[in-house]
Protein backbone atom coordinates (compact mmCIF):
# COMPACT_ATOMS: atom_id res chain seq x y z
CA UNK A 1 0.00 0.00 0.00
CA UNK A 2 1.38 3.23 -0.88
CA UNK A 3 1.10 6.30 1.81
CA UNK A 4 2.86 9.70 1.45
CA UNK A 5 6.56 9.93 1.96
CA UNK A 6 5.70 12.31 4.88
CA UNK A 7 4.54 8.95 6.91
CA UNK A 8 7.50 7.64 6.53
CA UNK A 9 9.15 8.46 10.00
CA UNK A 10 9.92 7.00 13.25
CA UNK A 11 7.65 9.76 15.05
CA UNK A 12 4.72 8.74 12.99
CA UNK A 13 5.37 4.77 12.84
CA UNK A 14 5.57 5.24 16.31
CA UNK A 15 2.59 7.05 16.70
CA UNK A 16 0.71 4.69 14.83
CA UNK A 17 2.05 1.78 17.32
CA UNK A 18 1.06 3.50 20.19
CA UNK A 19 -2.53 3.80 18.92
CA UNK A 20 -3.14 0.30 17.62
CA UNK A 21 -1.57 -1.18 20.57
CA UNK A 22 -4.21 0.76 22.34
CA UNK A 23 -7.07 0.36 20.25
CA UNK A 24 -6.35 -3.44 20.45
CA UNK A 25 -6.22 -3.07 24.15
CA UNK A 26 -9.53 -1.23 24.35
CA UNK A 27 -11.75 -4.08 22.30
CA UNK A 28 -10.23 -6.88 24.56
CA UNK A 29 -10.65 -5.47 27.79
CA UNK A 30 -14.70 -4.08 26.84
CA UNK A 31 -14.98 -7.77 25.30
CA UNK A 32 -13.95 -8.96 28.80
CA UNK A 33 -16.29 -7.20 30.88
CA UNK A 34 -19.40 -7.67 28.58
CA UNK A 35 -18.65 -11.42 28.20
CA UNK A 36 -17.24 -12.17 31.40
CA UNK A 37 -19.78 -9.25 33.23
CA UNK A 38 -16.27 -8.12 34.47
CA UNK A 39 -17.28 -4.56 34.73
CA UNK A 40 -15.91 -2.94 37.44
CA UNK A 41 -14.77 1.38 38.26
CA UNK A 42 -10.93 0.24 37.99
CA UNK A 43 -11.39 -1.86 34.15
CA UNK A 44 -13.95 0.74 33.25
CA UNK A 45 -11.35 3.67 34.39
CA UNK A 46 -9.00 1.93 32.23
CA UNK A 47 -10.96 1.33 29.25
CA UNK A 48 -12.94 4.35 28.88
CA UNK A 49 -10.21 7.19 30.25
CA UNK A 50 -6.92 5.98 30.61
CA UNK A 51 -6.60 3.95 27.33
CA UNK A 52 -8.33 6.15 25.31
CA UNK A 53 -5.85 8.88 27.01
CA UNK A 54 -2.85 7.31 25.28
CA UNK A 55 -4.79 6.29 22.14
CA UNK A 56 -5.09 9.95 21.22
CA UNK A 57 -1.86 10.89 22.18
CA UNK A 58 -0.51 7.86 19.83
CA UNK A 59 -2.90 9.61 16.87
CA UNK A 60 -1.57 12.95 17.38
CA UNK A 61 2.08 12.10 17.02
CA UNK A 62 0.96 10.50 13.29
CA UNK A 63 0.39 14.27 11.95
CA UNK A 64 3.20 15.89 14.03
CA UNK A 65 5.67 13.39 12.43
CA UNK A 66 4.51 14.06 9.22
CA UNK A 67 4.56 17.79 9.11
CA UNK A 68 7.76 17.66 10.76
CA UNK A 69 9.17 15.61 8.06
CA UNK A 70 7.34 17.62 5.53
CA UNK A 71 9.28 20.24 6.66
CA UNK A 72 12.69 18.19 6.29
CA UNK A 73 11.67 17.32 2.83
CA UNK A 74 11.23 21.06 1.56
CA UNK A 75 14.62 22.33 3.33
CA UNK A 76 16.44 19.65 1.92
CA UNK A 77 14.31 19.59 -1.62
CA UNK A 78 14.42 15.62 -1.69
CA UNK A 79 10.81 15.92 -3.11
CA UNK A 80 8.48 18.75 -4.03
CA UNK A 81 6.91 19.68 -1.44
CA UNK A 82 4.05 22.76 -0.81
CA UNK A 83 3.68 24.51 2.15
CA UNK A 84 -0.11 22.82 3.11
CA UNK A 85 -0.84 19.07 2.30
CA UNK A 86 -2.27 18.78 -1.60
CA UNK A 87 -5.17 16.04 -1.99
CA UNK A 88 -5.32 14.55 -5.24
CA UNK A 89 -7.88 11.27 -5.05
CA UNK A 90 -6.36 10.44 -8.36
CA UNK A 91 -2.66 9.83 -7.19
CA UNK A 92 -2.89 6.24 -5.62
CA UNK A 93 -0.70 7.20 -2.52
CA UNK A 94 -3.34 10.16 -1.54
CA UNK A 95 -6.37 8.03 -2.35
CA UNK A 96 -4.76 5.12 0.98
CA UNK A 97 -4.10 7.97 2.66
CA UNK A 98 -7.29 9.78 1.91
CA UNK A 99 -9.10 6.50 2.47
CA UNK A 100 -7.32 5.46 5.42
CA UNK A 101 -7.63 8.77 7.19
CA UNK A 102 -11.53 8.75 6.86
CA UNK A 103 -12.43 5.53 7.98
CA UNK A 104 -9.88 5.53 10.73
CA UNK A 105 -11.92 8.92 11.72
CA UNK A 106 -15.10 7.34 11.69
CA UNK A 107 -13.85 4.55 13.34
CA UNK A 108 -12.47 6.88 16.48
CA UNK A 109 -15.09 9.63 16.60
CA UNK A 110 -17.95 6.15 17.30
CA UNK A 111 -15.48 5.20 19.64
CA UNK A 112 -14.79 8.39 21.25
CA UNK A 113 -18.86 8.66 21.55
CA UNK A 114 -19.11 5.80 23.10
CA UNK A 115 -16.28 5.79 25.38
CA UNK A 116 -16.68 9.56 26.38
CA UNK A 117 -20.63 8.61 27.21
CA UNK A 118 -19.25 6.03 29.85
CA UNK A 119 -16.82 7.68 30.63
CA UNK A 120 -19.32 10.32 32.19
CA UNK A 121 -21.16 8.19 33.45
CA UNK A 122 -18.27 5.88 35.36
CA UNK A 123 -16.72 9.48 36.76
CA UNK A 124 -20.49 9.88 38.03
CA UNK A 125 -20.75 6.73 39.65
CA UNK A 126 -21.04 6.20 43.23
CA UNK A 127 -18.21 3.32 43.20
CA UNK A 128 -15.58 5.59 41.44
CA UNK A 129 -16.21 8.26 44.20
CA UNK A 130 -15.92 6.00 46.99
CA UNK A 131 -13.48 3.55 45.66
CA UNK A 132 -10.79 4.85 43.42
CA UNK A 133 -8.76 6.61 46.50
CA UNK A 134 -9.74 3.77 48.68
CA UNK A 135 -7.71 5.28 51.88
CA UNK A 136 -9.12 8.84 51.56
CA UNK A 137 -12.43 8.17 50.94
CA UNK A 138 -12.92 5.09 52.64
CA UNK A 139 -14.64 6.99 55.88
CA UNK A 140 -17.05 8.99 53.96
CA UNK A 141 -17.70 5.97 51.43
CA UNK A 142 -18.19 3.58 54.74
CA UNK A 143 -20.63 6.21 56.12
CA UNK A 144 -22.70 6.79 52.97
CA UNK A 145 -23.48 3.04 52.63
CA UNK A 146 -24.99 3.40 56.14
CA UNK A 147 -27.15 6.18 55.47
CA UNK A 148 -30.73 7.52 54.65
CA UNK A 149 -29.01 8.54 51.32
CA UNK A 150 -27.52 5.62 50.55
CA UNK A 151 -29.18 5.11 47.28
CA UNK A 152 -28.74 9.20 46.14
CA UNK A 153 -25.40 9.39 44.07
CA UNK A 154 -22.68 11.22 45.17
CA UNK A 155 -23.22 13.62 42.37
CA UNK A 156 -26.98 14.23 43.49
CA UNK A 157 -25.44 16.20 45.97
CA UNK A 158 -21.75 17.79 45.51
CA UNK A 159 -22.47 18.34 41.70
CA UNK A 160 -26.30 18.64 40.91
CA UNK A 161 -27.54 19.90 37.79
CA UNK A 162 -26.12 21.94 35.02
CA UNK A 163 -22.78 21.81 32.79
CA UNK A 164 -21.27 24.93 34.61
CA UNK A 165 -21.18 23.29 38.24
CA UNK A 166 -20.42 19.68 36.56
CA UNK A 167 -16.73 21.78 34.88
CA UNK A 168 -16.21 22.97 38.27
CA UNK A 169 -16.41 19.51 39.93
CA UNK A 170 -13.98 17.85 37.14
CA UNK A 171 -11.72 20.74 37.88
CA UNK A 172 -11.50 20.34 41.77
CA UNK A 173 -11.28 16.59 40.67
CA UNK A 174 -8.05 17.00 38.97
CA UNK A 175 -6.64 19.25 42.30
CA UNK A 176 -7.77 16.11 44.21
CA UNK A 177 -6.29 13.79 42.29
CA UNK A 178 -2.81 15.53 42.63
CA UNK A 179 -3.47 15.53 46.28
CA UNK A 180 -3.74 12.08 46.56
CA UNK A 181 -0.80 11.43 44.02
CA UNK A 182 1.32 13.61 46.04
CA UNK A 183 -0.30 12.85 49.30
CA UNK A 184 -0.79 16.35 50.37
CA UNK A 185 -4.63 15.55 51.52
CA UNK A 186 -4.82 16.13 55.36
CA UNK A 187 -5.70 13.61 57.73
CA UNK A 188 -8.87 13.76 57.92
CA UNK A 189 -10.56 15.59 55.64
CA UNK A 190 -11.52 19.23 56.64
CA UNK A 191 -14.65 20.32 57.04
CA UNK A 192 -17.15 22.27 56.07
CA UNK A 193 -16.55 22.71 52.22
CA UNK A 194 -16.85 26.29 51.55
CA UNK A 195 -17.27 25.81 47.45
CA UNK A 196 -20.14 23.26 48.13
CA UNK A 197 -23.33 23.87 45.93
CA UNK A 198 -25.96 25.71 47.89
CA UNK A 199 -28.51 23.27 50.00
CA UNK A 200 -31.04 25.15 48.50
CA UNK A 201 -30.22 23.71 44.44
CA UNK A 202 -29.80 20.44 45.64
CA UNK A 203 -31.23 18.87 48.89
CA UNK A 204 -34.49 20.99 47.77
CA UNK A 205 -34.68 19.01 44.55
CA UNK A 206 -36.18 16.61 47.20
CA UNK A 207 -36.47 18.19 50.20
CA UNK A 208 -38.73 21.17 49.34
CA UNK A 209 -39.84 23.46 52.38
CA UNK A 210 -43.52 22.82 52.11
CA UNK A 211 -42.25 19.14 52.43
CA UNK A 212 -41.53 20.01 56.23
CA UNK A 213 -44.92 20.48 57.95
CA UNK A 214 -45.98 17.82 59.94
CA UNK A 215 -44.90 16.80 63.47
CA UNK A 216 -43.34 13.76 63.92
CA UNK A 217 -42.75 11.56 67.28
CA UNK A 218 -39.43 10.37 67.64
CA UNK A 219 -38.56 7.87 70.50
CA UNK A 220 -35.12 6.87 71.19
CA UNK A 221 -33.85 3.91 73.07
CA UNK A 222 -30.68 3.85 74.76
CA UNK A 223 -28.88 1.59 77.76
CA UNK A 224 -27.07 2.30 80.74
CA UNK A 225 -24.16 1.39 81.66
CA UNK A 226 -24.99 -1.26 84.40
CA UNK A 227 -25.17 -4.53 85.25
CA UNK A 228 -28.40 -5.46 83.02
CA UNK A 229 -27.88 -2.84 80.55
CA UNK A 230 -31.05 -1.23 81.84
CA UNK A 231 -33.20 0.56 78.34
CA UNK A 232 -34.06 3.96 79.17
CA UNK A 233 -37.03 5.26 76.33
CA UNK A 234 -37.59 8.94 75.66
CA UNK A 235 -40.65 9.66 73.32
CA UNK A 236 -40.24 13.19 71.51
CA UNK A 237 -42.78 15.22 69.72
CA UNK A 238 -40.63 16.73 67.04
CA UNK A 239 -41.77 20.52 65.96
CA UNK A 240 -40.18 20.25 62.54
CA UNK A 241 -43.44 22.27 61.50
CA UNK A 242 -46.31 24.03 63.33
CA UNK A 243 -49.10 22.11 65.52
CA UNK A 244 -51.55 22.47 62.22
CA UNK A 245 -49.71 21.63 58.87
CA UNK A 246 -52.06 24.54 56.83
CA UNK A 247 -50.32 27.12 58.82
CA UNK A 248 -47.06 26.60 56.69
CA UNK A 249 -43.42 27.59 57.96
CA UNK A 250 -45.21 30.23 60.53
CA UNK A 251 -43.20 28.42 63.21
CA UNK A 252 -41.04 25.04 63.88
CA UNK A 253 -37.78 23.61 63.31
CA UNK A 254 -37.80 24.34 59.91
CA UNK A 255 -39.24 27.85 59.93
CA UNK A 256 -35.76 28.40 59.77
CA UNK A 257 -35.49 28.10 55.75
CA UNK A 258 -38.82 29.44 55.34
CA UNK A 259 -38.32 31.23 52.19
CA UNK A 260 -39.95 34.13 53.61
CA UNK A 261 -36.95 35.35 55.83
CA UNK A 262 -33.05 35.18 55.73
CA UNK A 263 -31.06 34.31 58.49
CA UNK A 264 -27.36 35.13 58.33
CA UNK A 265 -24.68 34.71 60.70
CA UNK A 266 -21.15 35.50 61.64
CA UNK A 267 -19.18 32.42 62.59
CA UNK A 268 -15.94 33.01 64.64
CA UNK A 269 -13.76 30.24 63.21
CA UNK A 270 -14.71 28.20 59.87
CA UNK A 271 -16.13 25.25 61.70
CA UNK A 272 -19.57 27.05 61.71
CA UNK A 273 -19.42 25.76 65.62
CA UNK A 274 -18.49 29.36 67.14
CA UNK A 275 -21.11 31.50 66.71
CA UNK A 276 -21.06 35.28 67.30
CA UNK A 277 -23.61 37.52 65.20
CA UNK A 278 -26.73 36.67 63.79
CA UNK A 279 -28.49 38.62 61.46
CA UNK A 280 -33.05 38.02 60.89
CA UNK A 281 -34.38 39.90 58.06
CA UNK A 282 -38.59 39.25 56.95
CA UNK A 283 -37.78 39.64 53.50
CA UNK A 284 -42.49 40.50 53.38
CA UNK A 285 -41.83 43.30 56.05
CA UNK A 286 -38.19 44.42 55.33
CA UNK A 287 -37.84 44.08 59.35
CA UNK A 288 -34.34 43.52 60.27
CA UNK A 289 -33.15 42.30 63.42
CA UNK A 290 -29.66 41.98 64.70
CA UNK A 291 -28.19 39.31 67.81
CA UNK A 292 -25.13 39.36 69.35
CA UNK A 293 -23.64 37.19 71.62
CA UNK A 294 -23.09 38.74 75.55
CA UNK A 295 -20.73 36.08 76.34
CA UNK A 296 -18.57 35.99 73.23
CA UNK A 297 -18.90 39.87 71.17
CA UNK A 298 -17.86 40.97 67.95
CA UNK A 299 -16.24 44.02 67.15
CA UNK A 300 -17.54 46.57 64.83
CA UNK A 301 -14.35 46.30 63.02
CA UNK A 302 -14.22 42.54 62.88
CA UNK A 303 -18.28 42.42 61.49
CA UNK A 304 -16.96 45.19 58.66
CA UNK A 305 -14.23 42.57 57.10
CA UNK A 306 -16.77 39.54 57.96
CA UNK A 307 -18.13 37.67 55.61
CA UNK A 308 -21.74 36.50 57.01
CA UNK A 309 -23.09 32.75 55.54
CA UNK A 310 -26.78 33.03 55.15
CA UNK A 311 -28.35 29.82 57.14
CA UNK A 312 -29.64 26.82 54.81
CA UNK A 313 -30.57 22.62 55.44
CA UNK A 314 -26.86 22.00 55.67
CA UNK A 315 -26.01 24.56 58.88
CA UNK A 316 -28.10 22.03 61.01
CA UNK A 317 -28.02 18.86 58.77
CA UNK A 318 -24.10 19.26 58.34
CA UNK A 319 -23.64 15.54 58.30
CA UNK A 320 -26.79 14.25 55.89
CA UNK A 321 -24.62 10.91 54.75
CA UNK A 322 -21.29 11.01 56.25
CA UNK A 323 -22.11 10.84 59.91
CA UNK A 324 -19.53 8.83 62.20
CA UNK A 325 -21.25 7.87 65.19
CA UNK A 326 -20.13 8.15 68.82
CA UNK A 327 -18.95 4.75 70.75
CA UNK A 328 -22.57 5.00 72.68
CA UNK A 329 -24.74 5.56 69.96
CA UNK A 330 -23.42 2.96 67.54
CA UNK A 331 -23.11 0.77 70.95
CA UNK A 332 -26.92 1.30 71.55
CA UNK A 333 -27.76 0.32 67.83
CA UNK A 334 -26.16 -2.44 67.80
CA UNK A 335 -28.22 -3.74 71.43
CA UNK A 336 -31.40 -2.85 69.54
CA UNK A 337 -30.87 -4.73 66.94
CA UNK A 338 -29.95 -7.47 68.60
CA UNK A 339 -26.46 -8.19 67.22
CA UNK A 340 -25.26 -7.05 70.77
CA UNK A 341 -27.11 -9.06 73.33
CA UNK A 342 -28.86 -7.46 76.57
CA UNK A 343 -28.50 -10.51 78.64
CA UNK A 344 -24.77 -9.90 79.29
CA UNK A 345 -24.00 -8.24 82.43
CA UNK A 346 -22.04 -5.12 82.31
CA UNK A 347 -21.49 -5.38 78.35
CA UNK A 348 -22.03 -2.20 77.58
CA UNK A 349 -19.75 -0.51 80.70
CA UNK A 350 -17.15 -3.17 79.48
CA UNK A 351 -17.08 -2.14 75.82
CA UNK A 352 -17.33 1.96 76.40
CA UNK A 353 -14.12 1.33 78.70
CA UNK A 354 -12.36 -0.19 75.77
CA UNK A 355 -13.78 2.08 72.94
CA UNK A 356 -12.58 5.17 74.85
CA UNK A 357 -9.11 4.57 73.74
CA UNK A 358 -7.66 5.66 70.41
CA UNK A 359 -6.18 3.61 68.16
CA UNK A 360 -3.47 3.92 65.67
CA UNK A 361 -4.91 1.61 63.05
CA UNK A 362 -8.02 -0.63 63.12
CA UNK A 363 -6.67 -4.29 63.44
CA UNK A 364 -4.68 -3.25 66.71
CA UNK A 365 -7.93 -1.74 67.82
CA UNK A 366 -10.19 -5.08 66.68
CA UNK A 367 -8.02 -7.06 68.63
CA UNK A 368 -8.12 -4.65 71.71
CA UNK A 369 -11.83 -5.07 71.79
CA UNK A 370 -11.77 -8.82 71.42
CA UNK A 371 -9.07 -9.51 73.64
CA UNK A 372 -10.14 -6.91 76.30
CA UNK A 373 -13.93 -7.85 76.39
CA UNK A 374 -13.21 -11.40 76.62
CA UNK A 375 -10.64 -11.02 79.39
CA UNK A 376 -12.74 -8.74 81.51
CA UNK A 377 -15.33 -12.24 81.76
CA UNK A 378 -12.32 -15.04 82.06
CA UNK A 379 -11.54 -13.38 85.00
CA UNK A 380 -14.31 -11.75 86.45
CA UNK A 381 -17.15 -14.10 85.29
CA UNK A 382 -15.41 -17.08 84.74
CA UNK A 383 -18.22 -19.56 85.25
CA UNK A 384 -21.09 -17.01 83.49
CA UNK A 385 -17.85 -16.77 80.28
CA UNK A 386 -17.96 -20.88 80.08
CA UNK A 387 -21.57 -20.92 79.75
CA UNK A 388 -22.12 -18.26 77.57
CA UNK A 389 -18.68 -17.64 75.31
CA UNK A 390 -20.91 -17.45 71.74
CA UNK A 391 -23.35 -15.10 73.02
CA UNK A 392 -20.14 -13.04 74.29
CA UNK A 393 -18.02 -13.58 70.84
CA UNK A 394 -20.88 -12.79 68.32
CA UNK A 395 -21.74 -9.68 70.63
CA UNK A 396 -17.74 -8.77 70.35
CA UNK A 397 -17.84 -9.06 66.91
CA UNK A 398 -20.98 -6.94 66.44
CA UNK A 399 -19.14 -4.59 68.44
CA UNK A 400 -16.26 -4.55 66.15
CA UNK A 401 -17.96 -4.50 62.86
CA UNK A 402 -19.83 -1.15 64.46
CA UNK A 403 -16.55 0.18 65.27
CA UNK A 404 -15.24 -0.12 62.13
CA UNK A 405 -18.20 1.76 60.39
CA UNK A 406 -17.42 4.88 62.56
CA UNK A 407 -13.71 4.90 63.26
CA UNK A 408 -10.90 4.61 60.73
CA UNK A 409 -7.71 5.51 62.32
CA UNK A 410 -5.77 6.10 59.71
CA UNK A 411 -7.55 9.17 58.10
CA UNK A 412 -7.99 9.81 62.05
CA UNK A 413 -11.34 9.94 61.70
CA UNK A 414 -13.88 10.05 64.57
CA UNK A 415 -16.98 10.97 65.99
CA UNK A 416 -15.95 13.80 67.13
CA UNK A 417 -14.04 15.09 64.50
CA UNK A 418 -17.19 15.94 62.93
CA UNK A 419 -19.56 16.88 65.35
CA UNK A 420 -23.09 16.75 63.88
CA UNK A 421 -25.20 20.32 64.31
CA UNK A 422 -28.65 18.53 64.82
CA UNK A 423 -29.61 18.19 68.92
CA UNK A 424 -27.58 19.14 71.07
CA UNK A 425 -26.57 16.08 73.11
CA UNK A 426 -22.81 15.25 71.67
CA UNK A 427 -22.37 18.88 70.39
CA UNK A 428 -23.36 22.22 71.01
CA UNK A 429 -25.61 21.56 68.05
CA UNK A 430 -28.72 23.89 68.55
CA UNK A 431 -27.21 26.06 71.49
CA UNK A 432 -24.57 27.23 69.10
CA UNK A 433 -27.43 30.02 68.77
CA UNK A 434 -30.31 29.06 70.99
CA UNK A 435 -28.19 29.81 74.20
CA UNK A 436 -29.59 33.08 75.62
CA UNK A 437 -26.66 34.77 75.07
CA UNK A 438 -27.28 36.57 71.86
CA UNK A 439 -29.52 39.40 72.41
CA UNK A 440 -30.84 42.53 70.24
CA UNK A 441 -31.54 45.95 70.56
CA UNK A 442 -34.74 46.16 71.88
CA UNK A 443 -34.25 43.11 74.49
CA UNK A 444 -35.34 40.36 72.43
CA UNK A 445 -33.28 36.81 72.84
CA UNK A 446 -32.59 33.95 71.20
CA UNK A 447 -34.54 31.45 73.72
CA UNK A 448 -32.58 28.43 74.99
CA UNK A 449 -36.17 26.79 75.74
CA UNK A 450 -35.84 23.14 74.38
CA UNK A 451 -39.45 23.12 74.03
CA UNK A 452 -39.34 25.27 71.43
CA UNK A 453 -38.12 22.67 69.27
CA UNK A 454 -39.67 19.24 70.96
CA UNK A 455 -41.68 18.24 73.68
CA UNK A 456 -41.10 14.96 75.72
CA UNK A 457 -44.17 12.75 75.82
CA UNK A 458 -42.97 10.06 77.53
CA UNK A 459 -39.59 8.67 79.23
CA UNK A 460 -38.03 6.03 81.54
CA UNK A 461 -36.76 2.61 81.68
CA UNK A 462 -38.63 -0.42 80.15
CA UNK A 463 -41.72 -1.16 82.14
CA UNK A 464 -41.66 1.96 84.45
CA UNK A 465 -42.18 4.79 81.57
CA UNK A 466 -44.49 7.82 82.04
CA UNK A 467 -46.58 9.77 79.76
CA UNK A 468 -48.32 12.38 78.85
CA UNK A 469 -50.44 13.31 76.28
CA UNK A 470 -49.33 14.86 73.00
CA UNK A 471 -49.95 18.43 73.52
CA UNK A 472 -48.72 18.51 77.33
CA UNK A 473 -44.66 17.92 77.50
CA UNK A 474 -42.89 16.26 80.95
CA UNK A 475 -40.01 17.70 82.65
CA UNK A 476 -36.60 15.79 81.13
CA UNK A 477 -35.61 13.37 83.58
CA UNK A 478 -31.92 12.31 83.00
CA UNK A 479 -31.27 8.67 83.32
CA UNK A 480 -28.51 8.88 86.13
CA UNK A 481 -29.63 11.50 88.93
CA UNK A 482 -27.09 14.32 88.42
CA UNK A 483 -29.18 16.84 90.45
CA UNK A 484 -30.05 20.18 88.38
CA UNK A 485 -26.46 20.30 86.20
CA UNK A 486 -28.74 19.03 82.99
CA UNK A 487 -30.46 22.44 83.75
CA UNK A 488 -27.36 24.88 84.39
CA UNK A 489 -24.57 23.42 81.46
CA UNK A 490 -25.23 22.30 77.52
CA UNK A 491 -25.44 18.18 77.55
CA UNK A 492 -22.31 18.28 75.33
CA UNK A 493 -20.11 19.46 78.06
CA UNK A 494 -20.57 15.63 79.42
CA UNK A 495 -21.81 13.39 76.34
CA UNK A 496 -18.38 14.61 74.07
CA UNK A 497 -16.28 13.01 76.56
CA UNK A 498 -19.00 10.18 78.52
CA UNK A 499 -17.42 7.25 77.32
Amino acid sequence: MKLPPSSKNWLTIIGSIIAIINLALIIVLFVISTIFNKANTNLGLFIYIILPGFLIFGLLLIPVGMIRERRIFRKSGIHEEGKYPRIDLNDLRHRNAFIIFTVTTIIILFLSTLGSFQAFHITESVEFCGTLCHKVMEPEYTAYQNSPHANVACVECHVGSGASWYVKSKLSGLHQVYAVIAKTYPHPIETPLHDLRPARETCERCHWPQKFYARTLWTNKYFLADSLNSEWDIVLQMKTGPEYSGLGLKEGIHWHINPSVSIEYISENDKRENITYVKYTNKSTGQVTVYRNDTNPISDSILAVSAARTMDCIDCHNRPSHNYNSPPVYFDKAMIKGAVSKNIPFFKKVAMGILKDTYNDTDSALMKIKDGISEFYKSGYSEYYNKNKNLIDSSIIAVQKAFTQNTFPKMKVTYDRYPEHIGHLESDGCFRCHNDSFKASNGRRISRDCNLCHNIVGQGKQGMMKYTNIKENLEFEHPVNIGTAWKEANCSECHKFLY
